[in-house]
This record gives structure tokens, sequence and C-alpha cells, in this order.
């Protein structure tokens, strides 16, 4: 497939954005009811600062030793968006290559950069897992998503490790890790794996996407490129009280909470699609959302009846018939199983 046969920015937000009130909301990966009381507490003391241009030390440091980093090898960036532009316009590169189905912003920017991307497509005959024999030997850039969106697909940490090679950039999203029990198969914070750049973002666990907050773990050399490209002030105050608090022991401990929680609701979610017999989910789902294949129009059909889900068309690899559904709350699982159910009987 070409480049034209997909659009790459499309997102879930465009699912609902301008919806009439009541749609229920399965498409985009934000946590539901964040961001958490004491994180807007902190959010809007912050406004009494905003006079003064924002000061990204103190962050920069409370990330870095979170992840047992010098702060060196550490960038905050306005959302992990912001990361994949700055990757894309400040690293010299011959052969970039992106591992999908997987989040297409990384694509998108490479591409406005001038760049010629090259795709590796996973099969689904083989569950959308990692084929490291796949990707070019001569690829100079690697980009690949873990748990990978939106395929809820969490690859091992040895094999995407072995991607790394003298000479290429390894470039690993890690948005959605820290929804992941545990983060077994975490990259961040690892220095041995030459050439390896992780991208992380506080948006999802914190309900934060309006506020744009991210970070890059990297080389203190491909650090101080990305750092470069970057405009003066990138991140804002408020942006930066909430990397700060995100990554303190008290916030740690409910984000694994939550990340407990949302296993359970997701293990809820695919108990009852497994029901639906014409419903086809891809197996080893370890993100906040799954990815479904459905019969016709499904997706149509459920936004008539409330339900917003995310298309999957929009994603390479990927075609008609895919939709990907957030995780959410037991009692909204249930209603929204409940309406995809009617609809599948109706064909």
């Amino acid at each position: 497939m070409t480049f034209l046969d997909h659009d790459l920015r499309h997102h879930g937000d465009a699912e609902v954005r301008g919806a009439s009130a009541g749609l229920v909301d399965l498409a985009v990966n934000v946590r539901s009811g964040t961001p958490p009381e004491w994180l807007k507490a902190r959010l809007a003391a912050s406004l009494d600062t905003l006079a003064a241009y924002p000061d990204g030390t103190g962050a920069r440091a409370a990330v870095a030793a979170h992840h047992g980093l010098p702060v060196e090898r550490v960038l905050l960036t306005a959302g992990a968006a912001e990361a994949f532009v700055l990757i894309a316009r400040a690293l010299e590169v011959r052969r970039p290559v992106v591992v999908h189905p997987q989040f297409t912003e990384p694509e998108a920017a490479l591409r406005d950069a001038g760049h010629q991307v090259g795709r590796v497509l996973l099969r689904e005959s083989e569950g959308f897992r990692l084929d490291v024999d796949a990707v070019p030997e001569d690829a100079d850039l690697v980009v690949i998503g873990n748990p990978t969106n939106p395929t809820s697909v969490l690859h091992p940490a040895s094999d995407i490790a072995r991607l790394a090679r003298p000479g290429r950039v390894l470039v690993v999203d890690e948005a959605f890790m820290d929804a992941v029990p545990g983060e077994p198969e975490a990259l961040v914070g690892r220095t041995d794996v030459p050439g390896l750049v992780v991208l992380r973002s506080l948006t999802k666990t914190w309900g934060l996407a309006g506020l744009r907050v991210g970070y890059v773990s990297a080389a203190p050399e491909v650090i101080g490129l990305l750092e470069r490209a970057q405009p003066l002030w990138p991140v804002s105050t408020p942006a930066l009280v909430a990397a700060e608090g995100c990554v303190s022991p008290r916030a740690q401990e409910e984000a694994a909470e939550a990340a407990l929680a949302i296993a359970a609701d997701r293990d809820h979610l695919l108990a009852g699609l497994a029901e639906l017999g014409s419903v086809r989910v891809v197996e080893g789902a370890r993100a906040p959302f799954v990815l479904v294949r459905v019969p016709g129009d499904v997706r149509g059909r459920l936004r008539e009846r409330g339900f917003a889900v995310r298309r999957g068309d929009t994603f390479p690899g990927l075609g008609e018939g895919w939709v990907r559904v957030a995780v959410r709350d037991r009692g909204t699982t249930d209603r929204f199983l409940a309406e995809l159910g009617k609809v599948v009987a109706e064909g």
C-alpha cells in the first residue's frame, strides 16, 4: 500500500469531535475519570506562576530519577507527538522503517520531514507479533510501539532489543506501558541497548491529553540533537508541574492500582466479546484497549446507538472491519456489549 492509502492523521478524537451529547467515547485511549483531584489542585496552583517563563529543571530531574537515569538522558516534550516530530527533523537517517500496524504519527512526521519511509507489516495470522527478521538490515531508524497501538500486543523487550545494532536508531513508543501492571517489558531506563530512544506519554493514564506532556529517554548526544530542534520553552509550566507530580511515589502507587483495575476491566470486556461468535479479537491484549474485527458497518451502527469506537482502516496493515475499543468500567462495557450483540445479530 502507498502513503495515500491511509489517513495517517486520523486519530481517535476525530470519532467524537463535534458529536452530540451522550455519545459514549470508546475511541480515545485516555483513562476515564481523570485527572485525579490531587493533580487538578496542583495544576490550578500552577496558574499563579504563569507570569514567569517555564523552568523544566525540576521536572526533568524528577523524571530522570524515576527511571534511574542521569538527567542528560531525558528530554521533556509537549506530548509524545512532539517527540516524533523532533526525531524526524533532528536525526540524520537514510532509511527509516516503521513497524505496522501501530500509531501512525511517527510515519506522518517522518514523511513531513521529507523522508521516504519503509513499512514492515506484521501479520494477522501471527497475532501481529514482532518478526525481527522482517526488518530490513539496512534500516537506520526503526520505530515500534510497545504495547502497540492499536493491536494491544506487548512485545518481549528481548525481541525489540534484538533490533538494535550500531548505526541504527531504535525508537520504542511506550506511551501505554504504564498501563501494563509491573511494566515487565519496558525498555525505558535501559542504557545497554545501542541507539535506543524511548518515548513516554503522561496523557493517557493521567487524562492530560489537552495539556500535552511526555518525555524521551536516549543517549545524551541524541537528547542534545532533539533539544536543539525544540523551540524555546516548549513545555508549559502546568505541564511541567504535571510531569513532576505524575512520577512522584504517590502517583506511581495510584498508577499501579489503575493498571491492575484496567487489566481486570479488560478481561471483562474480552470475556464479553468472546461470547459474540462473529467478532474476532486480537489475542493477548495488554493495553487499555483491544483490537476487534467485526462484520459489516458495525462502527456506524454502533454510533447510531450512542457508542463511538476507533476505526481501524487508517492503520497500515489493517482494513475495513477492524475497530479499536477502549477499556472502560464494567457498567459501560456491559452496555456496549449489549448493543454490539444486537448489531451483530441484525447482520
